[in-house]
């Protein structure tokens, strides 16, 4: 049973990490937190896996939510796998997904899986719900809007 809960203890660890390496969009910190070859499903257009595909998203949350939180709500193990239920939450201070700053606060759920390897992320499922995001801000981005 010890050796099982320093397993469990081991992963929390490595997901927390990650979780504060999105919250202060620090790149150094998520290089420690993941593999070297980490993929993150879906991933950005264009970009290879590892933490450097994070580069431009994270200069991105830096401006749109600069004061982004993450809260992990629950957390449910099994063998290498990590499932996460948390919150976002942040003041909106810059364009996000082409909408213009609102200075709104807002909140919203995200759920995620982690695959764990040698105690880093190996692999991420992610899903966040942007549509409550949109309702908060009452906006859509651009490429959403239907035309007039």
């Amino acid at each position: 049973m010890q050796t099982n809960q320093l397993t469990q203890s081991a992963a929390r660890e490595a997901v927390e990490r990650l979780y504060r390496a999105f919250s202060t969009q620090d790149v150094a910190l998520l290089r420690q937190a993941v593999t070297p070859d980490w993929q993150y499903v879906p991933e950005p257009p264009g970009q290879k896996p590892g933490p450097d595909q994070m580069i431009p998203i994270f200069e991105d949350l830096a401006t749109a939510l600069p004061d982004m939180r993450i809260e992990i709500l629950d957390m449910l193990m099994q063998e290498d796998r990590v499932g996460i239920r948390a919150e976002v939450s942040g003041t909106q201070s810059g364009p996000l997904l082409g909408i213009a700053a609102t200075k709104k606060p807002i909140r919203f759920a995200i759920h995620s899986f982690h695959e764990l390897r040698d105690g880093l992320v190996s692999k991420t499922w992610h899903l966040e719900d942007w549509l409550s995001v949109f309702r908060q801000l009452d906006a859509l981005p651009p490429k959403v809007n239907p035309p007039v």
